[in-house]
């Protein structure tokens, strides 16, 4: 499989990954949005949320927790913070292996783009 983030998963492209455990990974976008800018990844490949089974529930909780707990670490979870999954190339979704963005350290405007 030609996946960007499953070959950073298996150690064959470099990222900065500042947490990864069992089911999920984080690094920093390389395109950053926000002064803080972190990718969360499951480590298996699932193409977009639309792909998403009930046995998925646990790992996609586990990205929003992580999100959480990231965020807090950074410090920018008083402030405020934002988790966003994009699902297909319609609302931006770039690389087809599931993610969200955890955006931070600056204002958010809403309605985003």
């Amino acid at each position: 499989m030609d996946c960007l983030f499953c070959k950073i998963a298996n150690n064959e492209i470099p990222a900065n990954i500042v947490y990864r455990d069992d089911l999920i990974m984080i690094f920093d976008d390389i395109n950053p949005q926000a002064p803080h800018h972190k990718l969360i990844v499951p480590v298996n490949h699932i193409s977009t949320l639309n792909d998403l089974h009930g046995e998925d529930d646990d790992l996609v909780g586990h990205m929003v927790q992580s999100g959480a707990m990231l965020a807090k670490e950074l410090g920018i979870a008083e402030e405020g913070y934002r988790v966003v999954f994009n699902c297909n190339a319609g609302a931006g979704q770039t690389v087809f292996h599931i993610h969200a963005h955890l955006l931070g350290g600056r204002q958010m405007s809403w309605p985003p783009g």
